[in-house]
């Protein structure tokens, strides 16, 4: 079951370099790695405080940027120990899932959504 901590929250951007600039120099966040999506078009950025088992900021961009200015938060992960217990787990209870599938980026981690009660969505999330 997962009950490890919140590993991140993703907030999607239109401008990465500008949300970059704007997180590490205004707010004093650390960069700690940009990614590409497996998928060829979204990009990654993480970004943490210092310690390594922090909750950390995702920025997303090219995901979608035409929603209001209070919905940019997109999600929030979980940390689990193995994602694929976890998917194969919840495939046995009444849970909606938004992915069908595990997706591996290109850094290892690996990831599926599930829809909340009120449709918010959670990552379950394995570095």
């Amino acid at each position: 079951m997962t009950k490890k901590r919140i590993d991140h929250i993703g907030v999607m951007v239109k401008d990465m370099e500008s949300a970059i600039r704007f997180y590490t120099e205004i707010i004093g966040f650390e960069l700690r790695g940009r990614v590409p999506h497996s998928n060829g078009i979204i990009e990654l950025a993480f970004l943490g405080f210092g310690h390594s088992e922090e909750t950390e900021l995702e920025l997303i961009a090219g995901y979608n940027d035409k929603l209001p200015t209070e919905g940019k938060v997109h999600h929030f992960a979980v940390a689990v120990e193995d994602v694929r217990a976890e998917f194969s787990r919840l495939k046995q209870l009444e849970v909606n899932f938004i992915d069908n599938e595990i997706t591996t980026l290109p850094n290892g981690y690996q990831y599926f959504f599930i829809s909340g009660p009120e449709g918010e969505w959670v990552e379950l999330f394995q570095r």
